[in-house]
């Protein structure tokens, strides 16, 4: 039974007439299985060339490989928009589009294989080395932009950190003013510690007595909040690293702060950069990965017909006349929507055995041919060959 959670693709040989196939399909899917119209379409499959037996089943095992790796950069496109759109799935549903058209348009309304950029005039290796080149390379370029902004955002998230944290830890570029601090003296320097709330009385009570050369009644309160109280002391230059010591023992936390206009004015600008290009970077990567999905899309879905017409030619053989159909079905009505296609299909299943016609054709034993092909035939198989697309779920 295949996932009520997708779109499938389904090819069946051309014995008779295509139109006469859909006038007979449809009515029984609206019927038994409450399938709306709107659900159900052609899918047109190109006659392409079939070259090699052997040629034939290298793609069929082949294929697999890259529908794997193809649904996948689909769905990194998708989860990258997700998680710069924060999620929203009405957000979502205006980028996850196919050349601006909503992802059921594409397939279910009108879909064409792509003879512009894609001539069926080439071999089915060709096409499938054009499809894998071009999905590559779009992958590789989302790769790489993901990769930029992550840095950038972590970066940035680093900085806005530490404007966020507690006292022991955020800056204190925006909470030390110049007349908070020692100016240009050969001796003294000012020292700012945060003191866990619960030890603020001991430090008021010992501060002065922690090293020498503390300077008496320097202590001054700046800020506080849920957990620390900032303050600033003056002590002599020379006692800096024993008076950093004792605070420690005492779980007072030292901050490594010099105040310097210069250096405030520098890191209020990187601040802002990184803000820009990070907004920047933001838009360009949403651009990025809207174009990737569009196009990655689009080659998945282009890859899955390969795979029909393939696997039509190896289950029902030659001349290469398929038609295809993309169904739609309503997980509520799923089971019978595959029903109807069991029946209406079982006429298909003397010719649908895979294992045995690949055997056949192989001239081998069908257990030699399983143990050579066994990665081909690790599936499910029906009296029709289908595919699925998976759908994307807001």
């Amino acid at each position: 039974m295949p996932s009520d959670q997708s779109t499938w693709l389904v090819s069946v040989p051309q014995d008779g007439d295509t139109e006469g196939l859909f006038q007979e399909l449809a009515p029984k899917l609206t019927s038994q299985a409450r399938l709306q119209l709107r659900d159900l379409a052609q899918l047109p499959i190109p006659s392409f060339k079939t070259g090699t037996l052997d040629g034939l089943i290298g793609l069929s095992e082949d294929l697999p490989k890259f529908d794997t790796i193809f649904t996948a950069t689909v769905a990194k496109a998708v989860d990258t928009l997700r998680n710069l759109l924060n999620n929203e799935p009405a957000k979502l549903a205006q980028h996850i589009l196919i050349d601006e058209r909503p992802v059921d348009s594409y397939l279910l309304s009108g879909w064409r294989w792509n003879e512009g950029r894609y001539p069926i005039q080439r071999s089915l290796r060709e096409l499938v080395d054009s499809l894998n080149n071009e999905m590559t390379s779009i992958d590789n370029t989302l790769k790489s932009k993901v990769t930029n902004y992550n840095l950038v955002k972590g970066s940035l998230v680093q900085m806005q950190r530490r404007k966020t944290g507690n006292l022991s830890v955020r800056s204190l570029a925006d909470l030390v003013s110049a007349s908070d601090v020692v100016k240009e003296s050969e001796y003294l320097e000012t020292v700012f510690v945060a003191v866990p709330k619960p030890l603020v009385k001991e430090w008021n009570n010992s501060y002065e007595r922690l090293t020498s050369m503390v300077v008496p009644r320097s202590a001054k309160e700046l800020t506080a909040d849920d957990e620390f109280a900032l303050y600033s002391v003056v002590i002599f230059k020379r006692i800096h690293d024993d008076f950093i010591q004792k605070c420690r023992e005492r779980k007072f936390i030292v901050r490594d702060f010099v105040f310097s206009e210069e250096e405030l004015q520098k890191e209020r600008e990187a601040l802002e950069t990184a803000n820009t290009t990070e907004r920047e970077l933001w838009t360009e990567l949403l651009r990025i990965s809207r174009a990737t999905f569009s196009e990655a899309f689009q080659i998945l879905v282009h890859l899955k017909v390969l795979r029909l017409f393939v696997e039509s030619v190896l289950r029902y053989g030659l001349p290469s006349h398929y038609i295809g159909m993309a169904i739609k079905p309503d997980p509520k009505t799923a089971k019978k929507v595959f029903g109807v296609l069991q029946t209406q299909f079982a006429y298909l299943s003397p010719r649908s055995n895979p294992v045995q016609k690949r055997a056949n054709k192989k001239n081998t034993t069908t257990e030699d041919f399983v143990g050579e092909y066994q990665n081909v035939l690790d599936q499910e198989y029906f009296d029709f060959v289908m595919y699925e697309v998976p759908w994307i779920i807001y």
